[in-house]
């Protein structure tokens, strides 16, 4: 073959490096990690809180709708890898090659999604139902929830190693919970009801409202910025040509390795190109067989859970005291350990979830801001990840010191965000992955017409939250 021309653009950052892709592991055991993370991370309000709440007021009516969201998200999960796996870049350094400031307005805003801590103080609230030391004694208990997700996200010597190793942790739990919940609680009519909301009897409850039902489908699973760092995830576990990209590590406890912040692309040569579709192959059951499965599973699971034991009861909130009400019942149902029980693993399964948000938001931040914006600086992208994450931590911590509630207008922007940025990314990684990569491995086909529904379904859902959430906030 001819000399090879880089298909990856240059205008804006370096052109990449012509390297061979390395060799796929033997064992598809060895990959199997970046999904189970994503799908842990992402295990938080949405499975815990809004599809049981959705489950107590109008049964499984609506499981399907966590199937169709879960698939989308896998699609779209996979073109964010297919990027990564074929140049050891980031989706968000990709897009920041069609426009340098792309990657900067994701991140801006991811950290504005994520700026209140909201998703500590969920954690901290489901200790006081264990505790019954009351509402009052939330903030101290988040303040030191952030102090150890910062000290555990810093000094660990290879960060995505502990993260992978406390989500795994947090998987086991939560399967526990459902191993417990399917021999106790979970009744035989429930399980009917799950196949008939899957199939005979799958309905759109719109009585619930659009927004709130399109939403549930949309973040099932992941949703927003995290689905972005499933490129940074696989590249710290060596995906494709991630290998060449050293892994991000403490500034503290850790090694850094100097490393160029741009990466690498293949020839498409015959043997690259049969490594390519063993990587391929590797990654797609790897993210189906944790991303989505682990997903899917969950959210059926705490919805069958609601179904059997809140069902019907008037008065719940889709908020966390959703948790409270439904570990009271399964103490009156069950036992009064099922319920100390659930309210554990619940408040270990939100913390976890707490810190791998930290964690998402300051590796979009830290590969971004070191990759297009402090490339010819000496500093590297470990020292701003550190940076990032205290940043985030300290002014948690001071927001929760100065008692102040999370605003109108954020909550509002948060909802937004979300919605905006899976509309707009669905559109890049389309031309990302048709311009920027050699045509043997483009996207194409099925996946081709999976981002273009994508594209349709988040732009539906940003026009009805963007017009839902401004009638909120100026009243009308």
């Amino acid at each position: 073959m001819a000399e090879f021309t880089p298909t990856v653009p240059a205008r804006v950052l370096p052109s990449v490096t012509v390297r061979d892709l390395p060799e796929p592991p033997r064992s598809t055991w060895r990959v199997i990690g970046p999904g189970l993370v994503g799908a842990g991370v992402g295990l938080a309000s949405g499975e815990f809180i809004i599809w049981p709440y959705i489950a107590s007021q109008v049964g499984l009516v609506f499981i399907w709708g966590a199937a169709v969201g879960i698939i989308t998200q896998w699609f779209l999960n996979m073109e964010i890898e297919r990027y990564t796996l074929a140049t050891g870049e980031t989706a968000l350094t990709g897009f920041s090659r069609m426009w340098k400031h792309w990657g900067i307005v994701f991140v801006l805003m991811t950290l504005a999604s994520n700026l209140w801590p909201g998703w500590v103080t969920t954690s901290a609230t489901m200790v006081t139902y264990l505790t019954g030391s009351g509402a009052g004694s939330v903030r101290w208990i988040a303040i030191g929830m952030l102090v150890v997700i910062a000290l555990g996200l810093t000094l660990a010597p290879v960060i995505y190693t502990m993260l992978e190793r406390v989500i795994f942790v947090k998987i086991a739990l939560v399967i526990t919970l459902a191993v417990v919940a399917v021999l106790f609680a979970i009744n035989a009519e429930t399980w009917v009801e799950l196949g008939k909301g899957l199939t005979v009897n799958a309905q759109f409850p719109s009585e619930l409202g659009y927004a709130v039902l399109m939403g549930a489908i949309a973040y099932a699973g992941a949703g927003g910025g995290q689905n972005l760092c499933q490129s940074n995830w696989i590249r710290d576990k060596g995906f494709g040509m991630g290998q060449y990209v050293p892994r991000l590590v403490s500034p503290v406890t850790g090694e850094e390795e100097a490393a160029a912040s741009t990466g690498y692309q293949f020839a498409p040569t015959k043997e690259n190109l049969a490594r390519w579709r063993q990587w391929w192959r590797f990654a797609n059951i790897e993210q189906g067989a944790t991303f989505a499965l682990v997903s899917f599973l969950t959210i059926a699971l705490m919805s069958m859970l609601a179904y059997s034991t809140v069902y019907g009861r008037p008065g719940l909130k889709d908020n966390i005291s959703f948790l409270q009400v439904e570990g009271q019942v399964l103490q009156d149902v069950v036992g009064p350990w099922f319920g100390v029980l659930f309210w554990v693993i619940g408040a270990l399964a939100l913390f976890a979830s707490a810190m791998g948000i930290v964690d998402y938001t300051s590796r979009l931040a830290s590969d971004t801001i070191k990759t297009v914006y402090l490339r010819e600086r000496p500093v590297s992208v470990n020292r701003v990840y550190f940076i990032v994450v205290w940043a985030m931590a300290v002014l948690g911590i001071v927001i929760l010191l100065l008692g102040f509630d999370q605003p109108l207008i954020l909550l509002v922007f948060s909802a937004c965000f979300a919605a905006v940025m899976m509309f707009v990314y669905s559109i890049l990684l389309i031309i990302l992955n048709r311009r920027s990569l050699p045509e043997a491995i483009k996207v194409r086909s099925y996946r081709l017409g999976a981002l273009v529904w994508s594209v349709l379904f988040f732009g539906t859902l940003t026009v009805l939250v963007v017009t839902q959430q401004a009638q909120k906030l100026f009243g009308g």
